[in-house]
This record gives structure tokens, sequence and C-alpha cells, in this order.
């Protein structure tokens, strides 16, 4: 659900102000209301860039630390802006100097791989040649069109032939012309021997800037995580000053801001207190609303699943309840082996003991998917790839298993069920938003899908209705279209109201059948897994059975631990991406899911 707003004004002395701002950012409760946009203010721009710095820095710290095992890391220090953005600048200039010595390595590497074609020779022996009036000049060109005549003409010396290309030096008087059909190689400035002594150089000064840069990691990655606390509640002390309107020649200082209904009480009491005034505030339609969300422990998992696409505004409901059991299913459905989805039980359970307090919710979520997938697998009879319908030990519940042909339906009505439930929830958000009378037209289109699908769907699931309930749901279908084609915009007149009955018609016949029709990936992404699933274990014993028996268990846990690690990664990436598609596009579609709510960020430390 989303938590109830109120809006508020307060107005205050201006020698007053930054105690005030001080109270309400120790209050933490107050959303404060944005007129102005940080674009336009340079300071605010600059603190952001500051800040941007910091996080690039302790990502790159904490990256460093989790890398190297045993470190202690000291705590955090405080530290004024000055000195801390001087500490974030030295280290900056490591980084950079790090960066330039690895291109430098980079480029001496390729020095070495070229010089090893030409083999080890001094540079000086070269130039002591051309002071004599000889010139040695490097020369490539195809094998094939090597001349071995150009070593009479030219004083040609072929060094190496390498990859079909033929690598040769001329030694001839200075300014003669040289007239070969080959190409000028680009040699390095020193030879093979000082290459290697110049890279082993680079190796040692990259290894120093590394251990200095660990140095600092260990030492103040505490720090400047309290600098970027620093800097953020620096940040959100010059935003609140920048949105504050100035009235009475600057005198007085007036704020607008949102806070929960369950907060308001808390900070009128501690306002009071200190003689604050302040208002509450009608809302108005055009006003840009925060959003919070409350749900219970079960719902609150999937919130990350929400705020992936969007929050939703003040005037709708929170998609998040309402999507949680069918993207659970959907899931499940596509993961559709039971012995993946024990395995991911398991493993979020252990990991989920010592796991932070930021990584547990989603462990937890996991652990849901996962049990979810086993009820799947055990309705469906695959158990890593492994059809329990053919095991002898099973066969006095063979036929309780899902076939492909059942599951195919299966996925066909969860997709109605929950086409019909979305639009159910859009016919009521209207009530709610517009009034009962402009969620008629909502409703009755409700009615006739869920009448219309009782009597055709359900006897291809071999369920027969008796011939009173079938009239009796045709009776519902013809009223609920008749509604949905004469009274679907109320206060037109009739035929205004015919023309655009007939068009949301046509829309949703053709709509609802493609969006039927998306939900046949939950049966194809299923099957497809467990095929796969199978096919790995039937290689695992058809490579392997001529093996004796050592060898041939080894090898069989090799296939199946690389074919079922492969095939269960492709249906965790399938089994998250099919359901969130379901429900940003299918769900959020026919539940007109608007969206565009902005986060509330209450101003408060950091």
């Amino acid at each position: 659900m989303i938590i109830p707003m109120r809006k508020y004004a307060f107005m205050v002395y201006h020698k007053e102000y930054n105690q005030f701002l001080n109270n309400l950012r120790e209050l933490g409760v107050v959303h404060i209301k944005e007129t102005k946009s940080i674009a336009d203010f340079q300071e605010l721009q600059g603190m952001v860039a500051e800040r941007n710095r910091v996080n690039t820095l302790i990502r790159s710290l904490e990256k460093l630390t989790k890398e190297e095992k045993d470190l202690e890391l000291a705590p955090g220090r405080k530290i004024n802006k000055a000195d801390g953005m001087a500490l974030v600048q030295s280290l900056e200039d490591l980084q950079e100097e790090k960066a330039r010595l690895q291109a430098k390595r980079q480029s001496i590497w390729k020095d070495l791989d070229y010089m090893d074609i030409w083999g080890d020779f001094d540079m000086t022996t070269i130039e002591e040649l051309r002071k004599s009036g000889y010139v040695v000049s490097f020369f490539s060109c195809p094998t094939s069109k090597y001349e071995p005549s150009w070593g009479e003409a030219y004083n040609a010396f072929l060094v190496n032939n390498f990859q079909s290309v033929s690598y040769f030096v001329t030694v001839t008087k200075e300014k003669e012309a040289i007239d070969i059909d080959a190409e000028r190689a680009k040699m390095p400035e020193a030879g093979l021997t000082q290459l290697r002594q110049q890279y082993e150089e680079i190796k040692e000064e990259i290894r120093l800037a590394d251990e200095k840069v660990k140095i600092l990691a260990v030492s103040e990655i505490n720090t400047f995580k309290e600098l970027d606390k620093e800097l953020q509640n620096e940040f959100n002390l010059a935003n609140a000053i920048v949105q504050t309107d100035r009235q009475a020649g600057d005198k007085l200082m007036f704020l607008e801001g949102w806070v929960t209904e369950d907060k308001m009480a808390t900070m009128e009491e501690e306002l009071d207190k200190e003689g604050f005034f302040y208002q509450q505030l009608e809302i108005q339609d055009d006003d840009k609303i925060p959003i919070k969300l409350k749900n219970n422990s079960y719902a609150k998992l999937f919130e990350p699943i929400t705020e992936m696409y969007s929050l939703p505004n003040y005037q709708e409901f929170d998609p998040t309840p309402f999507v949680a059991p069918f993207f659970m299913l959907f899931f499940g459905l596509c993961f559709g082996d039971g012995g993946y989805g024990l395995l991911i039980l398991l493993l979020c359970t252990f990991f989920k003991r010592k796991a932070s307090e930021g990584v547990r919710p989603f462990l937890t979520l996991f652990q849901w998917l996962g049990g979810m997938t086993v009820v799947v697998g055990a309705l469906t009879g695959s158990f890593f790839g492994i059809a329990l319908v053919d095991i002898p030990q099973f066969a006095a519940v063979k036929n309780y298993f899902l076939s492909s042909d059942n599951l195919m339906t299966l996925s066909v009505v969860i997709g109605i069920v929950h086409i019909v439930y979305a639009k159910a929830i859009a016919a009521y958000k209207v009530k709610v938003q517009r009034g009962f009378k402009y969620s008629l037209a909502s409703f009755a289109w409700v009615f006739v899908i869920a009448a219309l699908a009782c009597v055709f769907g359900l006897p291809m699931l071999e369920i027969h209705l008796s011939e009173p309930i079938v009239y009796t749901l045709y009776g519902v279908a013809a009223l609920g279209f008749a509604i949905a084609l004469l009274y679907n915009t109320p206060g037109k007149n009739v035929f205004l109201n015919f023309g655009a009955g007939l068009w949301n018609t046509y829309n949703m016949v053709f709509g609802l059948l493609g969006d039927v029709l998306s939900y046949i990936r939950l049966f194809a992404v299923g099957l497809t897994g467990s095929i796969l699933g199978g096919v790995f274990n039937s290689l695992a014993v058809s490579m392997t059975e001529s093996l004796p028996g050592v060898a041939q268990f080894v090898c069989m846990l090799l296939i199946l631990l690389v074919g079922h690690g492969l095939n269960f990664g492709l249906c965790m990436i399938s089994s998250l991406v099919h359901p969130i598609r379901l429900v940003f596009v299918e769900y959020y579609k026919n539940s007109e899911f608007e969206g565009g709510g902005k986060a509330y960020v209450p101003f408060k430390k950091a």
C-alpha cells in the first residue's frame, strides 16, 4: 500500500531559519518539496560532482578490500571537507599514475612481442654503423614475395619467417635508394634486452603503486565513507535552502514539504516546543506527492521489482501485493524443475545465515521463488531433468503429474485469470479515482471476459456446466457488452458512446488474444529447461558407458555438473526475464498502471 501523505507549509523568521532546518533534519520526517531544479544552481551541481568523485573512489577501494582477505580496516575518522577532498585528490593522482604505468607496460609488452621476431641486438651497433656511413633498414613482406636477389643488390639478410611473413634487414650506404616491394618496419627505440629491463622496472613501479593504494584503502576507506556522509548532509542542507522562498523582504522563509500521516503528530509536537509556525495545506491535483510503500513481510520482498519499473503515483494503487503471487508462480513455471528449485532453496537458506542486512531480503525472496519451483516441479514430475513419470516407484501417482498438454492449457488459463484480475484492478482504480459510473464500462468488460471464458474455456478443461448456468453466463456477457458499448463515457450522447464502444471492442478482442498468447512462454520456457536437463542426463550415460567403473563415474559427474550448471544458469535468466516481462507488459497494461511516482526521501542526516 501507499502510505498517506500530508502537505505542510512552514513560515520561519530568517534569523531562526538555520535552527529550524537543524531541528527539521533531526526529526528526519519531512520530504522537502522541490520547486527549483538542481541543474539551475552551479553550487549544487558542484556538490553532486564532489559526491560522485568520493563514491567512485569508495567503490574502487571496496572492490580492492574484497579481493584482499584478512584486511583489518581502520575506523573512519572525522575530517573536514578541505582535508577530505585533498585526500581524494591524492588518491585520484595515485590511480591516474597507476593507469599511466599500466598503459606504458602494455606498450612495452607489444614492443617485446614484436622484437621477439627480430631477435636480440644492440641498437648502439646500428647507430655506430650509421655514423660510419651505413644505414640498417628493417623490412617485412609476405614470404611468397621475398626475393633472394635483394641480398646481392641491397645486402639483405633474412632474419625470420613468421606466420607467412618474412622479416629482413638491408645494409646500404647512406642516401642509397632501396627499390623493393616490401614494407618498412617501425622499430622500437630500444633492443630486446633494454625492453625487458624497462618492463621489469614498470612492473615494480606498478607494484609499489598498488601497495600505496592498498595502504590507503585499509587506512582511509571508512574515512571516505564518513566524508561522503558529510557531503550528503551539506548537499541536503544547501538544497533545502535553495527550495526556500524568501518573502517580506527576505525576512520570512517559506518552505513546503510532505510528511507521512503516521509521523505528522510527532513533527507537530516537536515544532510546537520550539515555537515554529507550520500549517497543513490542501493537496492540489497537480502536486507531485512523494511515494512511500508499506507492505507486509511477504509483499515487501517484491518491492525491488516494482521499483525497477517505476513507483506508482499517489492516485493509484501499489501494484506490489497484486504482482507478488503471480510473479512467484511465473518464476516457478519458467524454471519448471523441482531439483533446481530445491537447490535454490537450500543455497539461499545456507547463505542467508551469514549475509548482510542488505542482502538478506533478496535471499529470502529467492527462498520463496525456489519453494514455488519445487511445487511446480512436483506437479510436472521433473527433478534435475529426470522425468518422475518414467520411474517405477512413482507408478501409483504418475497420472497426477501434469503432461506438456496440461501445462500449456494451464499457462493459457493462468494468462486469462491474470488479465481478468488486472482489468478488475483497473476498473476498481477508476471507481476510486473518478466514481462508480465511470468504472461501469471497465467492470462490464471484466464480467464479459470472465463469463465467456467460463462458457468456452471450462469445457476444454472437461468441466461441463449445466444449461441454466451457461445461459446465465451468456446473459451476464450480453448485459456487460451492452454497458461497455453504450455507457463507456458517461455524459456523452449514445452515438458517441456507441462509436467509442466499437473501437474499444476491436482493441479488446485483438489485444486480449495477443496478451493471452504471451503466457504460453511459461509453458515453453519451463519445458525447455526440463528437456535440456534430461538431455544432459542422457549424454552423461551414453558418452561414458564404455568406460571402466571409476573413470565412468568421474566423467559422468563432470558432464552432469557442467551440463546442469549451464542449464541452471539459462533457466535462472529466463525465469527472471519472462515473469518481469509478463508483469511489466501484460499486467501493467491491462491494469492501466500509470507510474511516475517519486520516492519519499525525508530531510535528515546521513
